[in-house]
């Protein structure tokens, strides 16, 4: 199932939703002081800015991301901008929530002609030996029928913002492409893991452990598992992947492949740096950075912050047997920190696909199925990370072999 470009009636949608989620969930007070802190930059900011860059000056002076762009998206980009820097997470982590999220989709499923999901997705609660629940959403073409890939995805929003059912719409578009380009029976497991402040390090690494764990139970291959993730959710994989390989017999737990959407690959580091084009905020992330780590000696622990890691030997135990895929935009603030540790990977051996998308912004594969005009430019991405995957595990491979 893969909807059309967001239009300026589902935005008003979304606004109505979130309204009363803003109003059941954040106080009114703290609520109000935002709107009118936001209105100089809604009113008199955002205009001139967005006609001043498009009409007034010259392509070749423009930012990368704006001379590409169209009017909607980089209105859009623009307005998530100002709200990565200025809005704080606890109300930001409203607009991503499920009680928003889910009832939008269903919204745009209904004006796509969609009544029920030709997909099947539930949630599912984890067993798990640590004290903080785990809960997952599953997402699969035949319930029935055992998967033969699973990928497994943590979602991104800076470890204080952001849900799987936010990405839902995505995940489904990318099982459809899955199943297109030759899988049988794909699914997706994404993870909900547990926010800052309300919990620190340990606690989300504790709880993909507990869903990577869970997808090996299901697959009982690791072979035909992937793991994939974008920004924060990334960081985890790779963090996960550093876990297995210090872990009791991890040539039996790696899994087959890795496919990473601009990994946060460091916490809190001087190459994050804002760019004109990118909408995150390399201070805002280095306050959420520090939250998640909790000490400022946690943040050089590679567990907590993986580009930490510069021992060649660990990343070689920790690859994945066919190696990894990273994916991210040239214009966005985590770039050097990603060719670094891209540069990292390969001087350790590991198989390392890449693909930087020029002029591009940050998790560019997920920005652009909500925000690009023609179906072609909307999935794009996952068609490129799909193709990626089959490279490392072949679905004709899967069929021979009766898996």
């Amino acid at each position: 199932m893969i909807l059309g470009q967001i239009s300026y009636l589902d935005c008003l949608v979304f606004l109505c939703f979130l309204a009363p989620q803003l109003l059941l969930n954040v106080n009114v007070f703290e609520l109000v002081f935002c709107i009118l802190k936001a209105l100089p930059f809604i009113v008199f900011q955002l205009p001139y800015q967005l006609c001043h860059e498009r009409y007034f000056t010259r392509k070749s002076e423009r930012a990368p991301f704006v001379q590409q762009a169209s009017f909607f998206q980089d209105l859009v980009i623009r307005i998530v901008r100002y709200a990565f820097a200025f809005i704080p997470a606890k109300i930001g982590r409203v607009f991503f929530s499920k009680w928003v999220a889910l009832p939008f989709l269903r919204f745009r499923m209904l004006r796509h002609g969609y009544l029920h999901s030709p997909l099947t997705w539930r949630e599912v609660n984890l067993k798990t030996p640590y004290k903080t629940k785990s809960v997952g959403l599953w997402v699969t073409v035949d319930e029935g029928e055992r998967p033969d890939l699973v990928v497994y995805y943590c979602h991104g929003g800076g470890f204080s913002m952001g849900s799987s059912y936010f990405y839902l719409e995505f995940l489904l578009a990318w099982v459809t492409i899955l199943r297109e380009t030759g899988y049988r029976n794909p699914a997706i497991f994404a993870l909900e893991y547990t926010l800052v402040p309300d919990e620190k390090y340990p606690t989300q690494l504790e709880q993909t452990i507990a869903g990577y764990d869970h997808v090996c139970h299901i697959t009982r291959d690791p072979w035909r598992i992937c793991l994939a993730g974008d920004s924060a959710g990334a960081t985890l994989q790779l963090s996960l992947l550093l876990h297995i390989s210090k872990s009791s017999f991890p040539g039996k737990r790696r899994p087959g492949f890795a496919t990473l959407i601009s990994p946060w690959a460091t916490l809190v580091t001087p190459k994050n740096r804002n760019t004109p084009s990118d909408y995150l905020n390399a201070d805002s992330l280095h306050l959420y950075g520090r939250q998640y780590a909790g000490t400022p000696k946690n943040l050089k622990e590679p567990l907590v912050s993986p580009g930490m890691c510069k021992d060649r030997e660990w990343w070689a135990r920790a690859s994945p047997s066919e190696g990894f895929c990273f994916m991210y935009g040239s214009e966005e603030v985590f770039g050097p920190e990603v060719r670094d540790l891209i540069t990292l990977l390969r001087r350790s051996g590991c198989a390392v696909r890449v693909r930087e998308e020029p002029d591009q912004v940050h998790a560019w594969p997920v920005v652009s199925l909500f925000l690009a005009d023609t179906q072609a430019e909307r999935t794009k991405g996952l068609r490129d990370l799909t193709k990626m995957i089959t490279q490392a595990i072949d679905p004709s491979v899967l069929e021979i072999n009766g898996i």
